[in-house]
């Protein structure tokens, strides 16, 4: 059985920056997780939550969204972005297209990752059982508990997985940037959008943000070790 060598994962850091920077946010996620949770426990949280949402309503009225009538229509197809089925699409795409040129390692690392991811945000829901926003702040229908962000969390999983995936198929710096930055900021508008539409407190996004990021780097640090005990010959292919 394969056994996970931290021992190796700390050494390869010092080689590849690659590997560091995951490291570095898998820290610094939960760490911000953990930091953001105790605030929402104890209730520090939620003068800032309100007052945020507040500032996103005309004149204080819950139903009036600040901004004209094009950006509430691309908040909700934004937000679509971070859905289930629209997640769970791309990953059928993607897993179909990384499979046809046998890169069964990549696959299956998006494809657990983000079944994965959903049972931690499912789990973490249940655990906190925080109430979303009252009702009259929501432009669009929200299920279960509100704290993580079920959406922040997932599209953050999946955008960054895929991001990093499309970056080892380059060789090019500006191309890995590009993909990295583009799965960044995707993840960034999908919890933007879930705060502008009244379904989220803005602590509830930014812990999905934060365990998301944590969580797709955990990941790919696993499929990483994994690769390089059984393709030691593909170093190169490293980020």
């Amino acid at each position: 059985m394969y056994r996970l060598d931290v021992r190796r994962l700390f050494a390869a850091a010092g080689r590849e920056i690659g590997v560091a920077s995951a490291l570095l946010i898998v820290a610094l996620g939960a760490w911000g997780f953990v930091g953001i949770a105790d605030e929402v426990v104890e209730g520090e949280a939620h003068a800032l939550d309100l007052a945020v949402l507040q500032a996103l309503r005309v004149g204080g009225q819950p139903n009036a969204l600040v901004g004209p009538e094009w950006l509430h229509v691309a908040a909700v197809d934004i937000t679509a972005l971070g859905s289930v089925a629209v997640l769970t699409l791309l990953i059928l795409a993607a897993f179909a297209l990384l499979g046809s040129l046998k890169r069964w390692t990549e696959a299956w690392l998006l494809a657990l990752g983000a079944l994965s991811g959903v049972t931690v945000s499912q789990g973490l829901k249940a655990v906190f059982g925080r109430e979303r926003p009252d009702e009259a702040y929501r432009v669009v229908e929200a299920v279960n508990a509100s704290f993580p962000s079920g959406h922040a969390m997932l599209s953050a999983v999946v955008f960054l997985t895929l991001g990093v995936l499309a970056a080892r198929f380059s060789e090019r710096r500006r191309v890995k940037i590009l993909a990295v930055s583009a799965a960044v900021v995707v993840s960034l508008l999908v919890g933007a959008s879930r705060i502008y539409l009244g379904v989220h407190w803005v602590s509830d996004v930014l812990a999905g943000w934060s365990v998301g990021a944590a969580w797709a780097m955990l990941c790919w640090l696993v499929a990483y070790l994994v690769e390089r005990r059984f393709r030691p010959s593909s170093a190169s292919d490293a980020t």
